[in-house]
């Protein structure tokens, strides 16, 4: 953990602390609002990437000579820059900062953050208190990205200078892989609904006595922090049980347990230093809302205040160790070997000093070596000695030094990397052979011969079983992945595993009973294709009942994951609180049910010309969830379920129909009833009457509704369909 920054988990990922909150909560608009607005120039599918459609970071990254971009990184770590002088004569620090706090975002919730995606250029990343001057460590960098061009992402550079950082000052490396793709705009993120950030006094997320809980999906502990106040919760210093967590929650809510905490919060801290050398106030504002002459430019900016060392970042000043660039295990041999007293920084932050400390045990000046200064520890670090598990932890690590750097090596390239998925997508020369669980392993499959396809294909649909049910377990399959960290999805069929099969959302009495018959008839097509091609075929099926002939052309190859290749707790974050294109829905939130179907698509990487053809098509195909209160049918709109066709449009515009809704439900259900008679037609959720409501999904819905629509409808489902059913299949 980089303290220049700083169970209540589980539950809905959309769960609050009462009210309806937005999925968006507070937008740069919100922070920045004179910003140039470039949105107008992304309407109407323009992309804001400049590069070619079909350009590959994959294939480019690959064409890079990996050891000479290694080397100009090394040389760089101690090519001091007038402009911004290196602490100790060594960027290494620095730029380990830099690569966590791009990494660090990840969060188990939902999967967003991370650092695959180079968002850290943009706001509100850019902008944080807790990325002080970062803006500097980039624009570092900048004449190595320059020289590589695009055979090198932003996002890939980041952790590679991370990495060679480490390994400049003697630390230990587990690896990389490279191959992350930049981004050209700011990515769409919950990161909370805060009006403040941290330094401006707002409290922390959790406070158990009044019942507040962190909100799901977010990870951090307060608005502008990547993890924790390093003076402890709302920065009260003495909340030592608070401190650890605090620390313990939003860590594991970043994929982290508590040794690989202990060991990332050692490893950081083994380097550089604190910066709070002067009061905040006295520098300039967060880079995205300065002067245009400071070209990207924010917080530390004036020359002779650098020139000094007066930085403030966040306002802890010290070193934790007497050798701020060089690896080793001082830190918690001053962890334990002092008693620790309770100080202020020049800029006012409360932070730990030893008592009486020896001479040795002093730090160098960041930028006079022949000086000597005390160290420091944050409240967090103190928490590794106060926490009694923590503590356990930190004594081995203290007596067994190869464990620590074992440790921390894997914590590391933990943290850089779990946002990539699957390992298959990693690339270069320093990929560790190693499989690890947390990277979700997936045995290689092999490819079924189209004759063993069409054979298999032909026994499911005279199986007995429905399309309805072939069609929800296919989906139950393959809509758990997201595209924010490649998690999930068809391949390893762990829809068949804990804790997958248990979900409600999968109705788990009819999936046990899919997957056994499917199990049954596969030969040798594995499970995870079995799955997807019972699917396919169903949709076949449905659309020619409709008197339509479609091919449902899904990939195959896919191999099956074992329990011993699942980390099932890790999993337990994709479980579907709410799924609108099963309408499911657990319990009501405290976000629009609505809200969290637009979610879903999004990690699904639908457009929402997909998302309605989805929707409509599973309803028309009968492929909803039986927790629905009306069991089977709410939602359907069709008098032939199990039929794919367009009818879910045509009964949901039909002006012969008016909606009320259901008192009991809470705005939940409605039921549609004959405008003339007041016979009831049709019962129907949230997600569905809102394709009705909205005038861009009605605008839509339209087009799949009106004469000579059903055939652009059937195309565009087909191609959603099959787009969900191979995602992650790397």
């Amino acid at each position: 953990m980089d303290a220049e920054t700083g169970s209540i988990s589980g539950g809905c990922p959309f769960s609050g602390n009462g009210g309806t909150r937005s999925l968006l909560g507070r937008t740069n608009r919100d922070w920045w609002p004179d910003a140039l607005q470039l949105d107008i120039l992304t309407q109407d599918g323009k992309s804001a990437n400049p590069l070619d459609e079909d350009f590959n970071y994959a294939e480019a990254f690959n064409t890079v000579d990996y050891n000479a971009l290694k080397a100009d990184i090394k040389a760089l770590m101690t090519d001091d820059q007038e402009w911004w002088p290196a602490d100790y004569g060594h960027y290494g620090p620095f730029f380990i900062r830099m690569a966590w706090h791009a990494a660090g975002t990840y969060r188990t919730g939902d999967g967003r953050g991370g650092a695959s995606s180079g968002q850290q250029r943009f706001a509100p990343l850019n902008s944080w208190p807790d990325n002080g001057n970062l803006d500097k460590a980039r624009r570092l960098l900048w004449p190595i990205k320059q020289k590589y061009g695009k055979n090198i992402s932003w996002a890939d550079l980041f952790v590679l200078t991370g990495n060679v950082a480490i390994e400049s000052m003697g630390g230990p490396v587990f690896g990389f892989g490279g191959g992350r793709e930049d981004v050209f705009e700011p990515e769409t993120v919950y990161w909370g609904t805060e009006e403040q950030w941290v330094d401006q006094g707002v409290e922390t997320r959790i406070i158990p006595d009044e019942g507040k809980a962190l909100d799901n999906p977010l990870a951090a502990i307060q608005m502008g922090l990547i993890y924790v106040n390093p003076e402890g919760p709302g920065g009260n210093p003495h909340d030592a049980e608070g401190m650890a967590r605090d620390m313990r929650e939003t860590f594991s809510r970043m994929a982290m347990n508590d040794e690989e905490t202990v060991a990332l919060t050692a490893g950081g801290h083994a380097f550089g230093k604190c910066h709070g050398a002067v009061p905040a106030d006295q520098l300039s504002g967060a880079p995205e809302g300065e002067a245009l002459a400071l070209q990207g430019f924010g917080w530390a900016t004036d020359a002779d205040q650098i020139r000094d060392g007066h930085i403030t970042t966040s306002g802890i000043e010290g070193a934790w160790t007497p050798n701020p660039t060089q690896w080793g295990g001082d830190y918690f041999r001053l962890l334990f070997k002092y008693e620790y007293e309770l100080t202020e920084s020049p800029a006012g932050a409360k932070q730990w000093t030893p008592i009486n400390p020896d001479p040795e045990d002093m730090a160098p000046d960041a930028r006079d070596p022949s000086k000597k200064v005390p160290t420091i520890m944050t409240t967090a670090d103190m928490a590794l000695k106060r926490d009694p598990e923590y503590r356990k932890i930190s004594e081995r690590f203290r007596d067994d030094q190869a464990a620590l750097d074992d440790a921390f090596a894997r914590a590391w390239f933990k943290l850089t990397h779990r946002d990539m998925g699957p390992k298959a997508r990693y690339q270069g020369p320093e990929v560790p052979a190693e499989d690890l669980i947390w990277q979700d392993p997936v045995p290689e499959g092999s490819v079924p011969s189209d004759s063993d396809v069409s054979s298999f294909k032909s026994k499911v649909m005279d199986s007995g079983l429905s399309v309805s049910e072939l069609v929800k377990a296919a989906w139950a399959s393959a809509s758990t992945y997201r595209n924010s960290d490649h998690r999930g999805g068809a391949n390893g069929a762990r829809v068949r595993l804990a804790p997958q099969k248990d979900w409600a959302a999968n109705d788990p009495q009819e999936l046990s009973k899919v997957l056994s018959k499917l199990d049954e008839l596969r030969g040798g097509i594995s499970m995870a294709d079995a799955i997807v091609l019972a699917g396919a075929a169903a949709i076949e099926k449905a659309a020619k009942d409709g008197g339509h002939s479609v091919s449902v052309n899904v990939s195959t190859g896919r191999g099956d994951a074992t329990d011993e290749q699942t980390d099932a707790e890790s999993f337990e974050p994709l479980e579907p609180f709410a799924d609108g294109f099963r309408n499911y829905l657990k319990t009501k939130a405290s976000v629009k049910t609505e809200d969290m179907m637009v979610d879903k698509a999004h990690l699904l990487g639908l457009s929402i010309p997909e998302m309605t053809a989805l929707v409509g098509g599973m309803r028309a195909l009968g492929a909803v969830s039986k927790h629905a209160k009306h069991g089977n049918s709410i939602g359907v709109l069709t008098d032939r379920p199990g039929t794919l066709s367009n009818d879910f449009f045509v009964n949901l515009l039909d002006m012969g129909t008016k909606w009320d809704v259901v008192d009991e439900s809470g705005d939940e259900e409605f039921v549609g009833k004959d405008r003339k008679t007041g016979e009831e037609r049709w019962t129907a959720t949230r997600t569905d009457l809102v394709f009705g409501s909205n005038s861009q999904l009605r605008a839509i819905s339209e087009v799949f509704a009106e004469n000579g629509g059903e055939e652009k409808f059937l195309k565009t489902f087909v191609s959603a369909w099959t787009k969900v059913m191979d995602a992650g299949r790397f």
